[in-house]
């Protein structure tokens, strides 16, 4: 009977345990729930906001006026609002910082993952990826006070141009590129490398023509991100470009992006509600969709050419 009553003891007791574990991995559970559920939430905000203050300022300014004048003058007498000098500001520091970020992210993912001791890359990664630690602020000031003065020295520069803020972006944006790119390329399986060394190829021959094509969805979706990252930058082309709308690609000149006209708006100067105050929300609506396009390419690339190993 006590060995009964001792069996039928435990057994209660792992129900009961196992009733407090299910009690607690559905609390988690809700708990994890709510906290994804409140960036959904966030989110759905922030797009609602955006494209509801967009239309009002589209009820005053036609889509043709938006995406066919090629003047952008809201705050001027003569008013224009066109969006392309924007767009084609953005455009051309983000094409600057891309060739800038992408030959030196890849080369130094190159380098950390096939070349470098291995205690040299646990040295050199953490200090290449310290750059995107750094204020994009500083990076700005940096531009301004010391690349422009040195590049005027022999190219004709304005004190604020496209070129210096686009190549201090190129910086900035190198640690992205290079570190998902790094990860990309460590993740194709060894085997790979040693049968490109059994066919006779070089490091050099199998990193171009083995690893990096297995590696390809990484790398495009790091280069992918960096545009993005580029085209949502502020403080560095706010600082350093200018805000001159311009529709140019004259690298030496002023331009304005869109996110430096955003900054300029939010400084408090447009009474909220007026037309130049909507203007910034019509702004940030192209912009979204500039990016949220680049994210399902990205996703899209990811999965057209993602490489599968057993």
């Amino acid at each position: 009977m006590r060995g009964a009553n001792y069996l039928n003891d435990g057994y209660d007791r792992s129900i009961e345990k196992q009733a407090t574990d299910d009690i607690q991995e559905k609390i988690i559970a809700t708990i994890l729930f709510c906290c994804g559920l409140v960036s959904i939430l966030t989110t759905v905000g922030i797009v609602v906001i955006i494209f509801q203050v967009a239309f009002e300022f589209f009820q005053e300014v036609s889509l043709a006026k938006f995406f066919l004048d090629t003047q952008w003058t809201p705050l001027f007498a003569d008013r224009h609002f066109g969006v392309w000098p924007l767009i084609n500001g953005t455009l051309l520091t983000t094409v600057i910082a891309m060739a800038v970020a992408i030959p030196l992210g890849l080369s130094s993912a190159i380098y950390l993952s096939e070349y470098a001791q291995p205690k040299v890359a646990a040295i050199l990664r953490p200090a290449v990826e310290l750059l995107a630690g750094v204020p994009t602020v500083v990076y700005g000031y940096f531009a301004l006070l010391f690349v422009t003065p040195f590049l005027r020295s022999f190219l004709p520069l304005e004190i604020f141009n496209a070129l210096s803020a686009g190549l201090m972006m190129g910086v900035m944006i190198t640690p992205t590129v290079g570190s998902i790119s790094l990860d990309a390329i460590q993740a194709v399986p060894g085997a790979l490398r040693e049968g490109a060394y059994a066919l006779g190829l070089t490091k050099l021959e199998s990193i171009f023509r083995i690893l990096l094509p297995a590696a390809l969805s990484g790398i495009t979706a790091s280069i992918i991100l960096g545009i993005s990252r580029a085209v949502g930058e502020t403080m560095t082309v706010v600082i350093a470009a200018g805000q001159q709308p311009k529709l140019t690609v004259n690298l030496f000149e002023s331009v304005e992006t869109m996110t430096a006209y955003m900054a300029q708006i939010s400084g408090g100067d447009s009474p909220r509600g007026s037309l130049n105050y909507k203007t910034l929300y019509a702004v940030g609506a192209v912009l979204f969709l500039i990016t949220l396009a680049l994210n399902i390419a990205s996703n899209w690339i990811t999965k057209r050419f993602k490489e599968k190993y057993d």
